[in-house]
């Protein structure tokens, strides 16, 4: 196939399917994965469609350790290399620490940490030898700011894949290939439905704090075609990035300790 492909995690709903509408709107084949088969195979027919692109639907549990070499075996069987790899599978985990699971940690951490260090890993190689790629990691404003009580590896896990693509974005200067961590606040999604927070956050948030998975998808594309090493999309978040750059580590922590539980189950 002549067009590059972008494999993007999590792209049955919310900033998943929009930044793969993006990746087609510029001429990517999509390779689109998460749980859902059927949504998958919506979403890719929409697609192909309206953008006349190519599309792989591959159903895959990132939960799994085996997950990321299976999706990336089933590529390989069908003749394909990853151009962009988009790391957005994701989800929230309600509740205090010591009151969840360990196994429920584990998957979370294999979901958020394991499985898109796997992928960039097994992906980077190639596209340094190509010398072109596009890595896009889907962090968080949570990963900017202190930690909260409640969905307690949320944030240190988008805060190590803040670093993590700074890290990957300074190895490949250079090369051809672009690294950014996208950094959105509260996003119209399914996210806080999955979780259960929806009702929580809308009641505890201002309308003008949100944004769409579209703007924010965007951002990110403009973002990593920039070969910028961290987007915060949109001037609220912007401004709430920067300052929690500036006030002191005890002072947020007090913010946070009284304005937390506002946004997070425990």
């Amino acid at each position: 196939m002549d067009r590059r492909l972008a494999l993007v995690t999590g792209a049955s709903a919310g900033i998943g399917a929009a930044i793969a509408r993006i990746f087609a709107s510029h001429g990517y084949d999509l390779a689109l994965t998460a749980r859902r088969r059927e949504r998958l195979d919506s979403l890719g027919e929409e697609i192909r469609l309206r953008y006349g692109v190519e599309t792989l639907s591959i159903a895959a549990d990132l939960a799994d350790p085996e997950g990321p070499g299976q999706i990336l075996d089933s590529l390989t069987a069908h003749g394909r290399h990853v151009d962009a790899l988009v790391n957005n599978a994701g989800y929230g985990l309600p509740g205090a620490y010591s009151e969840t699971s360990w196994a429920d940690q584990q998957a979370f951490i294999q979901v958020m940490l394991t499985s898109p260090c796997e992928l960039a890993h097994r992906v980077l190689p190639g596209m340094l030898a190509r010398r072109f790629g596009r890595i896009v990691n889907v962090a968080s404003l949570a990963g900017l700011i202190p930690g909260a009580a409640g969905h307690t590896l949320y944030g240190p896990t988008k805060a190590f894949l803040v670093k993590f693509s700074q890290g990957l974005h300074l190895e490949a200067l250079g090369q051809g290939v672009h690294v950014t961590a996208l950094c959105p606040g509260f996003t119209y999604s399914e996210f806080h439905d999955v979780n259960g927070t929806r009702e929580m956050v809308s009641s505890a948030t201002p309308g003008w704090m949100w944004m769409g998975a579209d703007e924010v998808a965007a951002a990110g594309y403009e973002a990593v075609e920039a070969n910028r090493a961290i987007c915060v999309p949109g001037a609220p978040n912007k401004a709430i990035a920067a300052v929690a750059k500036l006030v002191p580590d005890d002072w947020a922590l007090a913010l946070m300790a009284s304005q937390g539980t506002r946004f997070r189950k425990l």
